[in-house]
Protein backbone atom coordinates (compact mmCIF):
# COMPACT_ATOMS: atom_id res chain seq x y z
CA UNK A 1 0.00 0.00 0.00
CA UNK A 2 1.57 3.80 -0.85
CA UNK A 3 2.08 5.84 1.36
CA UNK A 4 -1.54 8.14 1.25
CA UNK A 5 -3.48 5.36 -0.68
CA UNK A 6 -7.24 5.52 0.09
CA UNK A 7 -8.13 3.00 3.03
CA UNK A 8 -11.65 1.63 2.83
CA UNK A 9 -13.91 0.92 5.52
CA UNK A 10 -13.74 -2.80 4.09
CA UNK A 11 -10.17 -2.49 4.79
CA UNK A 12 -10.02 -0.60 7.76
CA UNK A 13 -11.99 -3.45 9.50
CA UNK A 14 -9.26 -6.41 8.49
CA UNK A 15 -6.94 -3.81 9.60
CA UNK A 16 -5.35 -3.84 13.27
CA UNK A 17 -6.05 -5.98 16.02
CA UNK A 18 -9.39 -8.45 15.46
CA UNK A 19 -12.33 -8.40 17.88
CA UNK A 20 -11.21 -11.81 19.15
CA UNK A 21 -8.02 -10.72 20.08
CA UNK A 22 -9.47 -7.27 21.69
CA UNK A 23 -11.53 -9.67 23.76
CA UNK A 24 -8.73 -12.19 24.60
CA UNK A 25 -7.59 -9.52 26.20
CA UNK A 26 -10.26 -7.20 27.82
CA UNK A 27 -12.94 -9.91 28.50
CA UNK A 28 -10.83 -11.81 31.20
CA UNK A 29 -12.88 -10.75 33.45
CA UNK A 30 -14.63 -8.05 35.57
CA UNK A 31 -14.02 -8.82 38.75
CA UNK A 32 -9.98 -9.80 37.81
CA UNK A 33 -9.41 -5.93 36.79
CA UNK A 34 -11.24 -4.64 39.41
CA UNK A 35 -8.93 -6.52 42.00
CA UNK A 36 -6.10 -3.80 40.74
CA UNK A 37 -7.62 -1.18 38.81
CA UNK A 38 -8.43 2.01 41.22
CA UNK A 39 -12.34 3.11 41.94
CA UNK A 40 -13.00 4.37 38.24
CA UNK A 41 -12.53 1.01 36.61
CA UNK A 42 -9.87 2.86 34.63
CA UNK A 43 -7.71 1.14 32.12
CA UNK A 44 -5.26 3.31 30.79
CA UNK A 45 -2.81 6.05 32.23
CA UNK A 46 -3.09 8.13 34.93
CA UNK A 47 -2.23 12.35 35.30
CA UNK A 48 -0.60 13.77 37.64
CA UNK A 49 0.44 17.48 38.05
CA UNK A 50 4.64 15.98 38.53
CA UNK A 51 6.64 13.73 40.72
CA UNK A 52 5.50 15.05 44.06
CA UNK A 53 2.23 14.87 43.18
CA UNK A 54 0.73 13.05 45.83
CA UNK A 55 -2.50 12.02 44.51
CA UNK A 56 -4.22 8.63 44.49
CA UNK A 57 -4.64 6.47 41.86
CA UNK A 58 -8.61 7.06 41.58
CA UNK A 59 -7.63 11.41 41.82
CA UNK A 60 -4.98 11.01 38.73
CA UNK A 61 -7.70 8.93 37.17
CA UNK A 62 -10.02 12.20 37.54
CA UNK A 63 -7.93 14.79 36.58
CA UNK A 64 -6.86 12.85 32.97
CA UNK A 65 -10.50 12.07 32.39
CA UNK A 66 -11.26 15.93 33.19
CA UNK A 67 -8.09 16.68 30.62
CA UNK A 68 -10.00 14.88 28.33
CA UNK A 69 -13.53 16.23 29.03
CA UNK A 70 -12.74 19.89 28.77
CA UNK A 71 -9.56 19.51 25.92
CA UNK A 72 -12.16 18.27 23.64
CA UNK A 73 -15.32 20.51 24.71
CA UNK A 74 -17.28 17.73 25.97
CA UNK A 75 -17.98 19.25 28.93
CA UNK A 76 -20.02 21.87 27.09
CA UNK A 77 -21.15 19.90 23.85
CA UNK A 78 -24.07 18.29 23.73
CA UNK A 79 -22.89 15.22 22.07
CA UNK A 80 -20.29 12.86 22.17
CA UNK A 81 -18.82 9.54 21.27
CA UNK A 82 -16.11 8.00 23.14
CA UNK A 83 -13.67 5.90 20.95
CA UNK A 84 -12.83 2.49 23.16
CA UNK A 85 -14.86 3.35 25.93
CA UNK A 86 -13.83 0.84 28.08
CA UNK A 87 -16.39 0.63 31.21
CA UNK A 88 -17.78 3.42 30.58
CA UNK A 89 -15.93 5.93 32.79
CA UNK A 90 -15.61 9.24 30.33
CA UNK A 91 -18.98 9.19 29.86
CA UNK A 92 -20.57 8.88 32.88
CA UNK A 93 -18.21 11.84 33.93
CA UNK A 94 -19.12 13.70 31.18
CA UNK A 95 -23.15 14.01 31.64
CA UNK A 96 -22.16 14.38 35.65
CA UNK A 97 -19.09 16.98 34.93
CA UNK A 98 -20.02 19.68 32.85
CA UNK A 99 -18.30 22.97 32.22
CA UNK A 100 -20.48 26.36 34.19
CA UNK A 101 -23.68 27.17 32.18
CA UNK A 102 -23.54 24.56 29.51
CA UNK A 103 -26.48 22.41 28.89
CA UNK A 104 -27.12 18.59 29.45
CA UNK A 105 -25.29 15.79 27.49
CA UNK A 106 -28.40 14.82 25.19
CA UNK A 107 -26.60 11.97 23.20
CA UNK A 108 -23.33 10.38 24.71
CA UNK A 109 -22.15 7.04 22.98
CA UNK A 110 -19.23 4.58 23.50
CA UNK A 111 -17.85 1.90 21.31
CA UNK A 112 -15.75 -1.41 22.54
CA UNK A 113 -15.41 -4.51 21.16
CA UNK A 114 -15.12 -6.00 24.23
CA UNK A 115 -18.87 -7.84 25.21
CA UNK A 116 -17.52 -7.91 29.42
CA UNK A 117 -16.92 -4.02 29.58
CA UNK A 118 -20.37 -3.47 27.64
CA UNK A 119 -22.13 -4.98 29.88
CA UNK A 120 -20.36 -3.66 32.83
CA UNK A 121 -21.05 -0.14 31.63
CA UNK A 122 -24.58 -0.05 30.64
CA UNK A 123 -25.05 -1.64 34.44
CA UNK A 124 -23.19 1.48 35.74
CA UNK A 125 -25.17 3.64 33.59
CA UNK A 126 -28.22 2.12 34.75
CA UNK A 127 -27.23 2.38 38.13
CA UNK A 128 -26.77 6.38 37.54
CA UNK A 129 -29.88 6.70 36.74
CA UNK A 130 -30.18 5.60 32.74
CA UNK A 131 -28.55 8.89 31.43
CA UNK A 132 -28.80 9.57 27.51
CA UNK A 133 -25.54 7.40 27.04
CA UNK A 134 -25.64 4.60 24.76
CA UNK A 135 -22.69 1.60 25.11
CA UNK A 136 -22.18 -0.30 21.51
CA UNK A 137 -20.01 -2.93 20.55
CA UNK A 138 -18.80 -1.85 17.76
CA UNK A 139 -15.86 -0.64 15.38
CA UNK A 140 -15.17 2.91 14.63
CA UNK A 141 -15.14 1.98 11.01
CA UNK A 142 -18.78 0.84 11.15
CA UNK A 143 -20.50 3.40 13.17
CA UNK A 144 -22.49 5.75 11.17
CA UNK A 145 -23.98 8.46 13.71
CA UNK A 146 -27.04 10.37 12.00
CA UNK A 147 -25.60 14.05 13.09
CA UNK A 148 -21.94 14.98 13.91
CA UNK A 149 -20.80 14.81 17.31
CA UNK A 150 -19.99 18.03 19.26
CA UNK A 151 -17.13 16.15 20.20
CA UNK A 152 -14.97 13.17 20.21
CA UNK A 153 -12.53 11.31 22.41
CA UNK A 154 -10.40 7.96 22.28
CA UNK A 155 -8.26 6.44 24.86
CA UNK A 156 -6.37 3.43 24.60
CA UNK A 157 -7.79 2.15 21.36
CA UNK A 158 -5.40 3.95 18.66
CA UNK A 159 -2.60 0.81 19.92
CA UNK A 160 -5.05 -1.87 18.31
CA UNK A 161 -5.57 -0.12 14.40
CA UNK A 162 -2.18 -1.72 13.03
CA UNK A 163 -0.49 -5.36 13.00
CA UNK A 164 3.25 -6.28 14.27
CA UNK A 165 3.63 -7.15 10.08
CA UNK A 166 2.20 -3.52 8.91
CA UNK A 167 5.12 -1.03 7.37
CA UNK A 168 5.19 2.44 8.37
CA UNK A 169 2.86 3.95 5.25
CA UNK A 170 0.40 0.72 5.65
CA UNK A 171 -0.03 1.77 9.30
CA UNK A 172 -0.20 5.97 8.16
CA UNK A 173 -2.82 4.72 5.59
CA UNK A 174 -4.35 2.97 8.29
CA UNK A 175 -4.03 6.02 11.11
CA UNK A 176 -5.23 8.65 7.94
CA UNK A 177 -8.60 6.45 7.56
CA UNK A 178 -9.13 6.71 11.37
CA UNK A 179 -8.91 10.75 11.48
CA UNK A 180 -11.20 11.33 8.22
CA UNK A 181 -13.80 9.27 9.91
CA UNK A 182 -13.18 11.05 12.95
CA UNK A 183 -13.72 14.08 10.66
CA UNK A 184 -16.60 13.08 9.44
CA UNK A 185 -18.43 12.25 12.43
CA UNK A 186 -17.51 15.61 14.13
CA UNK A 187 -19.33 19.12 13.82
CA UNK A 188 -17.43 21.93 12.00
CA UNK A 189 -14.84 23.36 13.96
CA UNK A 190 -15.03 20.86 17.04
CA UNK A 191 -12.62 18.93 18.99
CA UNK A 192 -11.11 15.67 19.45
CA UNK A 193 -8.51 14.37 22.52
CA UNK A 194 -6.33 11.05 21.34
CA UNK A 195 -4.46 9.68 24.22
CA UNK A 196 -2.06 6.42 22.50
CA UNK A 197 0.86 4.61 24.19
CA UNK A 198 3.65 4.95 21.15
CA UNK A 199 7.56 3.88 20.85
CA UNK A 200 9.88 6.60 21.99
CA UNK A 201 13.24 6.65 19.68
CA UNK A 202 12.06 6.78 16.06
CA UNK A 203 14.90 4.66 15.19
CA UNK A 204 14.14 2.05 17.59
CA UNK A 205 11.73 -0.68 18.27
CA UNK A 206 11.67 -2.02 21.70
CA UNK A 207 11.00 -5.63 22.03
CA UNK A 208 7.62 -5.66 22.92
CA UNK A 209 7.23 -9.49 24.19
CA UNK A 210 5.00 -9.85 26.55
CA UNK A 211 3.31 -6.82 25.87
CA UNK A 212 1.93 -7.70 22.62
CA UNK A 213 2.59 -11.46 22.31
CA UNK A 214 0.80 -11.93 25.91
CA UNK A 215 -1.37 -9.30 26.01
CA UNK A 216 -1.90 -7.49 23.36
CA UNK A 217 -2.03 -9.84 20.11
CA UNK A 218 -2.30 -8.65 16.42
CA UNK A 219 -1.68 -5.12 17.64
CA UNK A 220 1.37 -2.75 16.67
CA UNK A 221 2.22 0.89 18.37
CA UNK A 222 2.06 3.81 16.55
CA UNK A 223 5.43 6.44 15.91
CA UNK A 224 4.46 9.98 16.45
CA UNK A 225 5.82 11.29 12.95
CA UNK A 226 3.77 8.54 11.65
CA UNK A 227 0.33 10.22 13.89
CA UNK A 228 1.36 13.81 12.77
CA UNK A 229 1.39 12.63 9.01
CA UNK A 230 -2.04 10.89 9.23
CA UNK A 231 -3.79 13.80 10.77
CA UNK A 232 -2.18 16.49 8.61
CA UNK A 233 -4.47 17.80 6.16
CA UNK A 234 -7.80 16.64 8.55
CA UNK A 235 -7.05 17.84 12.23
CA UNK A 236 -4.95 20.86 13.12
CA UNK A 237 -2.42 19.58 15.95
CA UNK A 238 -3.38 22.47 19.00
CA UNK A 239 -1.57 21.02 21.47
CA UNK A 240 0.48 17.17 22.65
CA UNK A 241 2.20 15.53 25.45
CA UNK A 242 4.05 13.34 26.20
CA UNK A 243 3.56 12.04 29.94
CA UNK A 244 5.25 8.96 29.69
CA UNK A 245 6.18 9.16 33.15
CA UNK A 246 2.40 9.04 34.54
CA UNK A 247 1.83 5.75 32.75
CA UNK A 248 5.08 4.29 34.51
CA UNK A 249 3.88 5.26 37.46
CA UNK A 250 0.21 4.01 36.95
CA UNK A 251 1.83 0.49 35.69
CA UNK A 252 3.61 0.54 39.40
CA UNK A 253 0.83 1.06 41.22
CA UNK A 254 -1.21 -1.15 39.21
CA UNK A 255 1.51 -3.72 39.27
CA UNK A 256 1.09 -3.40 43.51
CA UNK A 257 -2.45 -3.85 43.13
CA UNK A 258 -2.23 -7.55 41.65
CA UNK A 259 0.41 -7.95 44.08
CA UNK A 260 -1.70 -7.27 47.49
CA UNK A 261 -4.41 -9.36 45.87
CA UNK A 262 -2.65 -12.21 44.56
CA UNK A 263 -4.22 -15.05 46.16
CA UNK A 264 -7.74 -13.65 44.59
CA UNK A 265 -6.09 -12.93 41.07
CA UNK A 266 -4.94 -17.16 41.09
CA UNK A 267 -8.44 -18.21 42.22
CA UNK A 268 -10.12 -16.07 39.64
CA UNK A 269 -8.13 -16.82 36.71
CA UNK A 270 -4.90 -19.24 37.35
CA UNK A 271 -1.58 -19.33 37.45
CA UNK A 272 -0.37 -18.33 33.98
CA UNK A 273 -2.94 -15.86 33.14
CA UNK A 274 -1.84 -13.70 36.57
CA UNK A 275 1.93 -14.61 36.17
CA UNK A 276 0.92 -12.90 32.19
CA UNK A 277 -0.49 -10.06 33.80
CA UNK A 278 2.49 -9.68 36.42
CA UNK A 279 5.10 -9.29 33.43
CA UNK A 280 3.38 -7.31 31.27
CA UNK A 281 2.75 -4.57 34.05
CA UNK A 282 6.58 -4.69 35.23
CA UNK A 283 7.68 -4.70 31.38
CA UNK A 284 5.52 -1.96 30.55
CA UNK A 285 6.68 0.38 33.59
CA UNK A 286 10.42 -0.50 32.53
CA UNK A 287 9.37 0.79 28.99
CA UNK A 288 8.04 4.04 30.11
CA UNK A 289 10.54 5.17 32.35
CA UNK A 290 13.21 4.09 30.18
CA UNK A 291 11.90 6.59 27.60
CA UNK A 292 11.12 3.36 25.37
CA UNK A 293 7.61 3.77 24.89
CA UNK A 294 5.69 7.30 25.15
CA UNK A 295 2.25 8.18 26.50
CA UNK A 296 1.27 10.55 24.08
CA UNK A 297 -2.16 13.14 24.55
CA UNK A 298 -3.32 15.19 21.70
CA UNK A 299 -5.88 18.21 21.37
CA UNK A 300 -7.28 18.37 17.65
CA UNK A 301 -9.67 20.56 16.22
CA UNK A 302 -11.41 19.70 12.95
CA UNK A 303 -10.35 22.02 10.06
Amino acid sequence: MAYGAPMTTQNAQAAGASPEAIRSHYDVGNDFYRLWLDETMTYSSAMWRGEDDTASLADAQRRKIDWHLRNAGADRATSLLDIGCGWGGMLRAAVATRAPGAPPLQCGVGLTLSDAQAELARAALREAGSPPVEIRVESWADHRPAEPYGAIISVGAFEHFTKPKDDAATKTAIYRHFFTRCHDMLAPDARMTLQTIAYGDPDDKVPMGPLVEDIFPESELPRLPEILAAANGIFEVERFRNDRTDYGRTCEIWAANLKNRRAEALEMVGKEQTRRYERYLKFSAWGFFSHRLHLLRFRLRRR
